[in-house]
């Protein structure tokens, strides 16, 4: 009780207070804000472009009805001055007593982040400012608790992200990342339907998880009766599209993946998948320096960008590199990856924990931790280790490697793809080995396979994290909207 009082005598809870006083006399006097139908003809960016050339302290004709958030306020006496932001900006509204009438003493009543409409007639003040009068006005909406430091930006990341409309209101830069992110996947989906490839969309819920190695999330069907998991990749339901004849297939939605969240992992975050028939990783290296410098393009209006501190150029053909190489060169390992008690027994003494991980588990931090640091320009690391992936044809050449490649910019890494098995037996024989003869195969994916499925290129690209490459961003948080967040501690 007393811990309530508290909080009902708190600064924040007396304006609250008043503003509710503020809408009761708001709708004494007018009707309901909430049930007011207000539909703008015209917005800042509108009125900006139409009225580029009205002269300082020129009046015009021009009319407007336009809509938005009150972000300044300023009274002097009979005649008030505030800004409204919509979509597109902001602009000056004018307001008099001797326009308005009895009405402009409502007019005084607004608060920083109401909603409002104005009808109004446009002119440009002696100072230059393009202004709207407002000739008439309808509260749309009550802000009743006081937007975040005044418009000076919400600093508490961490409120940032649990309230990201609160973010969205008061940090102009943060709306930018999301219009660019909205703009970035626009992109990719014109670049790849230019080229030929159908968007389709499979299975969230799948009774089998596949198509990578991740612990899934697990839900029930009461229903069916059965359990099911939300899916950790499209891969398998993509590949099967592939041997049903549709052979250039994408898909752009969530993955979602029960593990640890850190600034590059979220549960719940966005992938690209791509597979085209009669491909190879080789053409999947050149599809993918495409894209990018594609979305670069038309996003920065440059292949030359900043992340993070480094200057890195996009621009094509990127370095590609052997992971043993790799390792070799950057990291100053030479390793049989085939031997995994000396595998083992190097990652330990380079301090990384390798108690409860598989092989593959452990040659992926060893490039993580010894090599990726080093990868800021465009790399296509290539030629893995055929343990790290059973999905993925080995090489003719070297039966103990395949042809798979990851790309890294910006000691990041942002994609994965490689020349996808074909070989049903070869298929059956390694998912066994990784699965163990007592789990569940996707039988339905193998039956697939042994119908023919064509030499085929898969591709796969994190779209959070070539977001937050595009918009210089430092977490994946920045980038998602809605990030999940550990509970608040009471």
């Amino acid at each position: 009780m007393e811990e309530k009082k508290k909080r009902m005598n708190s600064p924040e809870e007396r304006l609250v207070k008043e503003r509710q006083d503020k809408l009761k006399l708001w709708m004494k006097k007018e009707e309901n804000p909430y049930l007011t139908r207000f539909t703008p003809r015209h917005t800042t960016g509108w009125i900006a472009k139409k009225c580029e050339s009205v002269a300082s302290g020129e009046k015009t004709d021009v009319k407007v009805e336009i809509a938005g958030r009150i972000i300044t306020l300023r009274g002097h006496g009979k005649t008030s001055f505030a800004d409204i932001r919509d979509v597109e900006g902001k602009i000056q509204i004018y307001a008099r007593e001797e326009t308005l009438k009895e009405r402009y003493t409502l007019f005084k009543k607004l608060d920083l982040g109401d909603i409002m409409g104005v009808k109004g007639r446009v002119f440009r003040t002696r100072t230059g400012e393009l202004t709207v009068e407002v000739l008439d006005f309808l509260l749309l909406a009550k802000s009743l608790r006081p937007l975040p430091e005044k418009w000076h930006g919400l600093q508490d990341v961490e409120l940032r992200y649990r309230k990201r409309y609160l973010d969205l209101l008061s940090n102009p830069d943060t709306k930018k990342i999301f219009l660019d992110r909205g703009a970035i996947i626009k992109f990719i989906r014109d670049f790849l339907d230019k080229k030929g490839f159908l968007e389709v969309e499979t299975p969230m819920m799948q009774p089998i998880p596949g198509g990578a190695t991740a612990r899934p999330f697990r839900t029930h069907h009461h229903a069916l009766g059965e359990n099911l998991y939300l899916r950790i990749a499209p891969e398998l339901y993509l590949k099967k599209l592939v041997v049903g004849g549709i052979e250039k297939v994408y898909e752009l939605n969530k993955n979602f993946r029960n593990e640890g969240m850190d600034r590059l992992h979220n549960p719940e975050f966005t992938m690209l998948e791509v597979y085209s028939a009669y491909s190879s990783y080789e053409e999947m290296m050149k599809l993918t320096e495409e894209l990018v410098c594609e979305v670069a393009s038309k996003l920065k209006g440059t292949l030359k960008i900043s992340y993070q501190g480094h200057e890195i150029n996009l621009s094509p053909p990127w370095r590609r590199i052997t992971f043993e190489r790799a390792l070799k060169e950057m990291g100053g390992i030479e390793l049989d990856c085939q031997d995994t008690s000396r595998l083992r027994k190097t990652a330990a003494k380079l301090g990384l924990e390798v108690e409860g991980l598989r092989d593959d588990q452990i040659i992926e931090h060893l490039l993580d931790h010894q090599v990726a640091p080093k990868l800021i320009q465009p790399t296509f690391v290539i030629d893995y280790p055929s343990q790290t992936s059973p999905l993925a044809r080995r090489k003719k050449e070297n039966s103990a490697l395949i042809e798979r490649f990851e790309i890294f910019i910006g000691a990041e890494e942002l994609g994965n793809a490689y020349s996808e098995l074909n070989d049903p037996i070869d298929q059956r024989k390694r998912m066994l080995e990784v699965k163990g003869e007592s789990h569940s195969l996707d039988e339905d994916f193998l039956e697939a396979l042994e119908y023919g499925m064509p030499p085929t290129g898969g591709l796969g690209i994190g779209i959070d994290r070539l977001v937050m490459l595009l918009t210089d961003s430092a977490s994946i948080r920045d980038v998602i909207l809605f990030p999940q967040m550990r509970p608040k501690k009471r």
